[in-house]
């Protein structure tokens, strides 16, 4: 495997923010910040990406990866339908971005990046097999396999909130559809409540980890990991969903294997421009 390039320019495009950093010997030095307007035409969007790229742009720059909420070709490094950016409906990203600064490009979805970041930087750098769970809005994995990320055709792995659950799919019941569907409140308020030790607050994230720990079986079946790293803004709130997890997981039949996983959360600082950068590699 090549090393890591001395300098690279990692990006997290989101719905409501691009965020830049430069990464030097995988240390995020510099960072950029650029508003997202969901209705700004494709152009548009591209031309603020190019701004805040220029302003982190050195001689020393050897490539640049950027990690985007979409279907993504990863050889020919065209986006597919954009998250919360309806106007990159198929964007050449790849091709445009090494036009206008020369350097090689690396693209892929955000939950990928945030697998490959966890496991050349993070938690699950000493592991082969990993798994990396985004828990937000809705439910994103990233899967590592012999220490290389797995991808699938078009990026298309990994996304198990889509499989079929009691009354919808699982990431209505493991992202943020489930505690504003079913206790009328954000997970960001429930945990504020949660930490003030709110009987109800409690009680939703009790439920929560028990749906989370049915999509931690499936995983299991599938992939076997050594280790899964959650992360996501509803990870914040593992202390209250945790308990309830691991007593789901124990009705896995394979004991040995529920012994010998480890489930920890991310505290891997900038880590959506660190697995961008990751993908340089």
């Amino acid at each position: 495997m090549r090393n890591m390039p001395q300098e690279v320019i990692g990006v997290d495009i989101g719905g409501t923010n691009i965020k830049i950093g430069k990464v030097v010997q995988g240390v995020v030095v510099e960072h950029r910040k650029i508003p997202v307007n969901r209705n700004d035409l494709e152009h548009v969007t591209l031309d603020n990406l190019y701004v805040g790229l220029k302003a982190l742009m050195t001689d020393s720059i050897e490539a640049i990866g950027i990690g985007v909420p979409a279907v993504v070709d990863t050889e020919k490094g065209i986006v597919y339908d954009v998250q919360n950016i309806p106007s990159w409906a198929e964007v050449s990203l790849k091709k445009l971005v090494e036009e206008r600064f020369n350097v090689p490009v690396h693209i892929n979805n955000d939950a990928n990046c945030f697998a490959i970041g966890e496991s050349k930087y993070g938690k699950a750098k000493q592991y082969s097999n990993a798994i990396a769970l985004s828990l937000g809005t809705g439910m994103g994995m990233g899967i590592v396999i012999d220490t290389k990320l797995y991808n699938g055709v078009m990026c298309g792995a990994g996304e198990i909130g889509m499989l079929p659950y009691l009354d919808n799919v699982l990431e209505h019941y493991t992202g943020s559809f489930f505690f504003e569907r079913e206790f009328k409140r954000s997970a960001f308020e429930l945990y504020q409540k949660a930490l003030e030790n709110e009987v109800e607050a409690l009680n939703a994230f009790e439920q929560y980890g028990k749906h989370l720990a049915e999509a931690i079986k499936i995983i299991l079946f599938m992939f076997a990991p050594e280790i899964i790293i959650l992360g996501g803004s509803i990870s914040k709130a593992y202390q209250f969903f945790e308990d309830s997890m691991l007593i789901g997981l124990q009705s896995f039949p394979y004991k040995k294997q529920i012994e010998n996983l480890k489930i920890q959360t991310s505290d891997l600082a900038d880590s959506p421009i660190l697995g961008a950068a990751a993908l340089c590699l």
